[in-house]
């Protein structure tokens, strides 16, 4: 039986982003996935392959390079593909783009930790990063919150900032770039972090009671966004225990310092969907890590394969 090979061109057209985020909580009524990671390659050039097998979804293997110097090459920072094997017969049933799965999983995975943590009817959005995840947040969240009013970006380079506001004149929420951070950290009602960063670019002393960051970008063992007083003082989530817990450097370096505990994370998905941890109260600062996994690669490579 041949697979299907499905392209970003031809299906990301077919995509919503609200029922990605779907997926990924229908995705999270099912039982614990089995994961397994593989970092090969240096810091700046590398590769990572990531596995998981989901009781009714089958198996998934993504595997994908990613190399931080490539925008200045006019090449995309992470390339690779995504294997969706049958949970019956374990035949290879699609091969799609990695950078369909990855655009969609990414943001959904941020918007569904907002919907399930963030305080009701959010106004303002602060984005950090101005790349393609920064571009993916703003079209995602507007989807999930139409009470959105304002969509501030910032990012180290602000002509990067400034390109990109001004490729969204007619969205539903006013998006203007921002050259002060701390400022705008203050008054947003989200803020969401989707950069390279490897020393903390967010601080806990500018972020207002009730806010909910939501942490993107570090990936690796020497990757954090949010300083230490952040991590420690806001009630911690994340997507995944397993994906992020001794692997990412916003979490595993403050550990390894005894800032926090493995013990201080309150819930992952499997929690918050059940409704067994989330949100006690409006003036509470809720810290989401998202770290991924292909877990969440394959709820979403699932979906994607339903409407292609």
């Amino acid at each position: 039986m041949d697979a299907r090979i499905i392209t970003y061109d031809a299906t990301r057209p077919r995509l919503s982003w609200t029922d990605t985020m779907e997926a990924i909580r229908a995705g999270h009524t099912r039982p614990r996935a089995q994961i397994g990671d593989l970092f090969l390659g240096p810091s700046d050039g590398t590769l990572l392959t990531r596995g998981a097998y989901v009781e009714g979804l089958g198996y998934g293997v993504k595997s994908v390079t990613v190399f931080s110097g490539n925008a200045d090459r006019g090449l995309p920072t992470v390339q690779g593909a995504m294997f969706v094997f049958s949970p019956e017969d374990g035949h290879l049933e699609a091969i799609v783009d990695s950078r369909l799965v990855t655009e969609f999983k990414t943001a959904g995975d941020s918007i569904l930790g907002a919907r399930l943590l963030a305080c009701p009817d959010p106004v303002e959005l602060l984005i950090v990063g101005g790349g393609t995840v920064a571009r993916s947040l703003i079209l995602a969240y507007g989807a999930a919150f139409p009470s959105l009013e304002r969509i501030s970006i910032w990012s180290r380079r602000p002509e990067q900032a400034e390109a990109l506001a001004d490729e969204f004149p007619s969205h539903s929420a006013s998006v203007a770039a921002v050259d002060d951070l701390a400022r705008a950290a203050g008054h947003a009602d989200i803020v969401s972090t989707a950069t390279m960063a490897r020393e903390p670019v967010l601080r806990g002393k500018w972020i207002a009671p009730g806010t909910h960051v939501d942490l993107i970008g570090a990936f690796k063992p020497d990757m954090r966004e949010a300083d230490d007083a952040l991590i420690s003082g806001g009630s911690l989530f994340v997507d995944s225990r397993e994906t992020t817990i001794g692997h990412i450097g916003e979490l595993s370096i403050p550990i390894a310092a005894g800032v926090i505990t493995p013990e201080d994370v309150r819930g992952d998905f499997h929690d918050l969907v059940s409704g067994g941890a989330g949100r006690r109260s409006d003036d509470e600062i809720t810290v989401f890590k998202n770290g991924g996994g292909a877990h969440l690669d394959l709820m979403v490579a699932r979906y994607i394969a339903s409407v292609a």
